[in-house]
């Protein structure tokens, strides 16, 4: 196909889908944070579920295409054979930490980002630098002795997907097996609640993530078959594409942007035009110095973490489903764990305070 072959096909089939993801998310004002706080102090479960139902999409359709052909996942590196436990633990927490502290995920500020918040600008230059250090500057040393060195083999499976474990086990091919239980299950959860079956604001906006997921890896796997030079098949995740963002930005070495960084700059620009639509674009800075503080170690914790944990909120909690890495459901719990922590210590005064239940006040 003589459009996958040209050098603006990743970047603009990026751009395409970001803008999808950012104008449904702004829409619906779909928060990860905000749906943990709503779920833990106010019984509102509608924001985990449209999170889980965007999971399940994304699942359901990656299994379908890439039983099609139309997409293969198998050199993604959410499927590497070397399964990063402590690094989707320590990454997790920090991640998870981090985002209570800033209020949102990556993705979260980049969406507030496209309706005027600079302090979520700040959040996202210290997460793109803080990944960019994490992958390959100075705490990558560090990441290295305390992930990649200590990785659990899972080469006898081929790599660390349910599928391939269960079928090694089983000693036939379960992979479409394992995608359907797993599935049914999400599903199954998400609309076990009769209120939520009526929001269909929600679920359009959590199916419309999980499409635009599968469709990443359409794109990068279609760009991969037709290009001369070597192309990652990823599908959305906002920590490193964020950091690779300011590169692009700030130096150009002869190398177009690739998917990730058109998705990063279609997330703001969907979330822009959203918020133009409804009237809700408005700057936002922080107050002072304290909040300022509070942004910058978020920001830092989040880039951080989202490296060590090979992914966020998105990037483990709905791609690395989609592919069913067993490395999601580790980073996600890490995450979910970091952030009560967070919540705890924003409210309580200690993180401790997360062990003896759950208040009914939030700071939103």
């Amino acid at each position: 196909m003589d459009i996958a072959t040209s050098s603006w096909f990743l970047p603009l089939a990026g751009l395409l889908a970001g803008a999808c993801m950012g104008f449904a998310a702004r829409w619906q004002h779909f928060c990860t944070m905000g749906a943990l706080e709503r779920h833990w102090h106010a019984g509102d479960s509608s924001g985990v579920r449209t999170w889980v139902l965007a999971a399940a999409v994304a699942l359901i359709a990656t299994q379908v295409l890439s039983a099609a052909g139309l997409a293969d996942t198998r050199d993604s590196f959410y499927l590497s054979s070397n399964l990063p436990w402590t690094g989707a633990i320590i990454g997790g927490l920090a991640f998870g930490f981090g985002m209570a502290l800033v209020g949102t995920c990556g993705f979260g500020a980049l969406v507030r980002l496209g309706g005027g918040s600079l302090r979520s600008l700040v959040v996202l230059v210290t997460l793109g630098l803080s990944a960019l250090s994490a992958q390959r500057g100075l705490v990558a040393q560090g990441r290295v002795e305390l992930v990649d060195r200590l990785a659990a083999d899972l080469s006898f499976a081929g790599d660390q997907s349910l599928g391939s474990i269960a079928s090694a086990f089983a000693g036939t091919d379960v992979h479409l097996l394992a995608a359907a239980l797993v599935a049914l299950a999400l599903l199954a959860w998400v609309f076990a609640d009769r209120g939520y079956r009526n929001r269909f604001g929600l679920i359009a906006t959590g199916s419309v993530i999980g499409l635009v997921v599968a469709f990443g890896w359409v794109a990068t796997t279609l760009a991969a078959r037709h290009s001369f030079e070597p192309v990652q098949l990823e599908s959305a995740s906002f920590v490193v594409p964020v950091g690779d963002s300011i590169l692009q930005l700030v130096t150009f070495t002869g190398v177009l942007p690739d998917y990730g960084v058109g998705l990063v700059a279609g997330v703001v620009l969907g979330a822009a035009l959203c918020a133009w639509r409804r009237r809700d674009v408005r700057w936002e800075a922080c107050d002072d110095a304290r909040e300022l503080g509070r942004h910058l170690a978020g920001g830092f914790l989040m880039g951080t973490g989202g490296v060590f944990a090979l992914g966020c909120t998105i990037g483990q909690g709905v791609s690395a489903v989609s592919v069913l890495a067993i490395s999601a459901p580790l980073a996600m719990a890490s995450i979910v764990l970091g952030a009560r922590l967070g919540l705890a210590y924003l409210l309580e005064g200690s993180p401790l305070a997360a062990f003896s239940g759950l208040g009914v006040r939030s700071r939103v």
